[in-house]
């Protein structure tokens, strides 16, 4: 007899068990949908902040490498025809404005020329010494 009940209370636990396992093999939970989601989310968030922090720097890197050929540029010009001037630059970098300044230096002999390339968020200085025209 204790024996019967045994086999009984065994059958009845194997078959609450097996109703369990049963049970979740429908689909999932929405507890298991929102930790997905809030997963995914996350991951999403993190890879939006990288995206745009590396955008920002790839668009400072493109500044800096057009400002620079510009102000290069600039000076070449200066070296053959000194002068104080400021002005934009056209064509497609119309949003790049230029100020050129000449001015005596330390040494003898020497002036310096410095142009400064902006586009309203940054600057670009380079700066040359040149030997006066005599």
């Amino acid at each position: 007899m204790q024996n019967e009940k045994c086999k009984m209370k065994n059958s009845g636990i194997l078959n609450f068990q097996f109703s369990i396992f049963n049970s979740r093999r429908d689909g999932f939970t929405l507890l298991e949908v929102m930790i997905a989601i809030a997963i995914i989310g996350g991951l999403l968030v993190t890879l939006i902040y990288t995206l745009n922090y590396h955008l920002g720097i790839a668009e400072r890197h493109e500044f800096l490498t057009v400002a620079s050929l510009l102000a290069k540029d600039k000076i070449y010009e200066m070296e053959k025809k000194p002068a104080r001037g400021k002005g934009d630059f056209p064509g497609p970098y119309a949003d790049y404005h230029y100020i050129t300044d000449i001015r005596e230096s330390p040494y003898q002999g020497m002036s310096e020329i410095s142009v400064i390339v902006s586009n309203g968020k940054e600057d670009v200085q380079f700066t040359e010494l040149i030997q006066n025209a005599k």
